[in-house]
């Protein structure tokens, strides 16, 4: 059973840092195209960035040079190191793994950013 679950959300200051995990319990992890998605109450899902097979990544324009997607495929886990955090970063960030034309998500894990 193809399964993924983040972890590291939780509150943090404006300014501040929260590294998210997402453990993968697949047989191959390296074949999957991960991604890192959030939605913030009232607004739709989106797409905040891309880890391809290849190793080419993608960012939202709201995050870029503040947030970096990384993977280890040894540890079947994608990280998303998230630096000065905004209140507008406020979100339920969900991982999801893409492979074959499927489409696996996590159950996501709050990230608050607040004083």
């Amino acid at each position: 059973q193809v399964q993924f679950v983040e972890s590291g959300g939780g509150l943090v200051q404006p300014g501040g840092s929260l590294r998210l995990s997402c453990a993968a319990s697949v047989r191959i992890f390296s074949i999957y195209t991960m991604a890192w998605y959030r939605q913030a109450p009232g607004k739709q899902r989106e797409l905040v960035a891309l880890n391809t097979v290849a190793g080419t990544t993608d960012y939202a324009d709201s995050v870029k040079d503040r947030f970096t997607i990384s993977r280890d495929n040894a540890k079947n886990t994608v990280y998303l190191q998230m630096n000065s955090l905004k209140p507008d970063d406020t979100a339920v960030y969900y991982c999801k793994g893409i492979w074959n034309g499927s489409h696996y998500w996590g159950q996501g894990t709050q990230v608050t950013v607040s004083s």
